[in-house]
């Protein structure tokens, strides 16, 4: 049961005091207990990427993160950046304030360049930062994801307002269907938080307290 679980897990780092010596403490975790990825800062992903290139777990960073405002322009060429130091998953924030104002298109084509600029060189999952959003706005935020070619959506960045919640995966997955990606973040920190988001649809984690869920205990952090 463990193993299946830790496959499943984005071990997360991503506050802004990281350092070093917790990205290496992250990764001989992520080795240990043989967790799907680390999920890191894109600055951290050259070390994370050697730290890693003998085991089978892989790089995750985050693009646009935490506000998702960043231009377009700006997101495809982190991502570029990131794949070159080393990322296997790209995990993007949509701009949300397009998103609430209607802007469709924008959100669709900003999202659809960093697949472009992943080029199937990296899985792209896709944060529309629930917590922020109505219910509509969540199944048009994760039906924009979907059409223009993500692989998940994802419901937080653990740096707003709320993180996953049930329901909001409940409706992810009823929204994207049964072949896209669903990843539950922020604020699941025990195997019963966890146990019930993969009941609810969910078939990534990602989580902080990675060890602690494996183990049986109750994290700390809030990510």
């Amino acid at each position: 049961m463990e193993k299946n679980l830790a496959k499943m897990i984005d071990h997360t780092v991503l506050k802004a005091e990281t350092t070093k010596e917790q990205i290496v403490t992250v990764c001989e975790e992520a080795k240990q207990h043989n967790f799907y990825s680390v999920c890191i800062n894109p600055t951290w992903v050259k070390e994370a990427a050697s730290l890693l290139s003998d085991s089978e777990v892989k790089v995750c960073t985050v693009i646009g993160f935490p506000l998702g405002a960043t231009t377009s322009e700006v997101k495809a060429f982190e991502t570029k950046n990131a794949i070159e130091n080393g990322a296997g998953e790209i995990d993007m924030v949509i701009n949300i304030g397009k998103l609430k104002d209607g802007d469709v298109d924008f959100v669709k084509e900003d999202i659809r360049k960093v697949v472009e600029a992943a080029k199937e060189k990296a899985l792209v999952k896709v944060i529309i930062e629930t917590c922020l959003l109505t219910d509509d706005e969540k199944e048009i935020a994760c039906k924009l994801a979907v059409e223009a070619g993500a692989d998940y959506v994802k419901t937080s960045t653990g740096f707003s307002t709320g993180g996953a919640t049930v329901h909001d995966i409940k409706l992810m997955r009823k929204t994207v269907g049964p072949d896209i990606g669903v990843k539950a973040s922020g604020g699941v920190r025990d195997r019963e938080a966890v146990l019930a988001m993969i009941e609810a649809g969910a078939t990534r984690i990602g989580a902080s307290s990675g060890v602690a869920i494996v183990s049986g205990e109750v994290g700390s952090s809030d990510y």
